[in-house]
């Protein structure tokens, strides 16, 4: 049976370019729709990626501007405030996949999901990177047999841009969110002024200045290990290969303590870097994730339910993937 087309709203940014190399790597035929409010942008886009349509994305009408052309799922690349891609999901009972709303806004999803909890299945795609970093956080954690602490800490390259979109969107959160969701002594508080401000070692041992972030990762990890502490930090400066004369990359730094398996005391280290920065990295992720909703993994369908990525992306498949795409789990030195 034919692939319905998959709709990218927003997808002719940086991540979107990224997310569709991600999936013709994989699955050359997918067929994909392009929508924008720019037709002329949406059509270059479709163009460039090809085996895509470019269409006209017209949030006010409940069909979207599509009339009944049908689709596979939608993937959604800015923060869609009347929740348009996410009612015309559920009215045609499709996949949808968000990833740029914050913590603090997902409340009206949540309503929607609760009002028509049958109708499909809906990812909140908003941790970093869209589930690379829980997904490795949580295959580390299985050489624990109890987590204490996770931190996490982020390094986005000044010159990893992700295209204007992504700066709008940082810019929102920045401006509506200036405290940081953390979990502390087994409760949720939020971190703001001295208490916000970390430093921690880069890849390449160089220690970097940062801030607490609100990343529904803490809340994710959290509730997946029930360690005490759990706290996301964001930093941006030079990456580590950039320090040593190569392109910028984007960092995720891992750290877990525990007990292991045997009572033991554990503390462990890791870094998940993509070497073509942080639009591949989500890109790579908001594919595998497509790939899993509309069954082109082979896997029977995801049912209708409230997901995060981690729930829905094979560690050990992620892992080899991200190899395969200039990226890499790495052990570092505690």
């Amino acid at each position: 049976m034919p692939l319905h087309p998959i709709l990218f709203m927003g997808g002719s940014g940086a991540i979107g370019h990224q997310t569709a190399r991600a999936l013709r790597a994989a699955h050359p035929d997918v067929p994909l729709l392009i929508g924008g409010r720019d037709l002329a942008k949406a059509q270059q886009t479709a163009e460039q990626i090809g085996n895509a349509q470019g269409v006209v994305i017209d949030a006010r009408a409940e069909d979207l501007g599509l009339g009944d052309r049908p689709v596979s799922a939608i993937a959604l690349f800015y923060m869609d405030h009347a929740l348009a891609g996410l009612r015309f999901a559920q009215k045609r009972k499709v996949p949808h996949l968000s990833i740029s709303s914050g913590v603090f806004e997902i409340a009206p999803q949540i309503a929607s999901f609760i009002h028509s909890p049958h109708a499909s299945p809906i990812v909140l795609g908003y941790e970093w990177m869209v589930g690379a970093t829980t997904v490795a956080t949580l295959h580390i954690a299985k050489a624990f047999a109890r987590v204490h602490d996770i931190r996490i800490h982020a390094l986005v390259d000044e010159q990893d841009g992700g295209g204007p979109t992504v700066a709008v969107d940082f810019e929102h959160l920045n401006k509506m969110l200036p405290a940081a969701l953390t979990r502390r002594d087994g409760e949720f508080i939020w971190r703001e002024g001295d208490d916000a401000k970390v430093s921690f070692r880069a890849v390449d041992g160089t220690t970097l200045q940062g801030a607490g972030f609100s990343s529904i990762d803490v809340t994710g990890l959290a509730a997946a290990t029930d360690a005490p502490n759990v706290e996301f930090n964001l930093a941006s400066g030079v990456s580590s290969t950039r320090r040593q004369g190569q392109p910028m990359s984007t960092e995720i730094l891992i750290e877990l303590e525990g007990m292991d398996h045997d009572g033991q005391p554990l503390h462990t280290r890791h870094a998940v870097v993509h070497r073509s920065g942080a639009a591949a990295l989500t890109g790579l992720s908001v594919a595998m994730l497509l790939e899993r909703l509309v069954r082109l993994d082979g896997q029977p369908p995801a049912p209708p339910g409230l997901y995060f990525p981690y729930q829905l992306l094979d560690a050990q498949v992620f892992l080899q993937r991200l190899e395969k795409d200039d990226g890499d789990l790495i052990e570092l030195d505690v």
